[in-house]
């Protein structure tokens, strides 16, 4: 991954990273899922980053999925 990519979104539940990516992946938006979550107590966070130039659409369409 360069440093071409923006952190946009957090979460601590993995199946709403991946919905979240899915959504924007539908809208021509390309998203990756770190896992940063601990692999034995599934504490920690799952970070959805962008290309830069899709931060303002992405983050709209996450902000009008409000249950994320």
């Amino acid at each position: 991954m360069d440093g071409n990519w923006t952190h946009i979104h957090s979460t601590g539940v993995p199946y709403k990273a991946e919905i979240l990516k899915s959504i924007l992946e539908e809208n021509d938006i390309e998203a990756i899922v770190i896992n940063k979550q601990d692999s034995s107590y599934h504490f920690g966070e799952l970070e959805i980053y962008v290309k830069a130039e899709d931060v303002i659409k992405a983050k709209h369409l996450i902000a009008s999925h409000n249950e994320f």
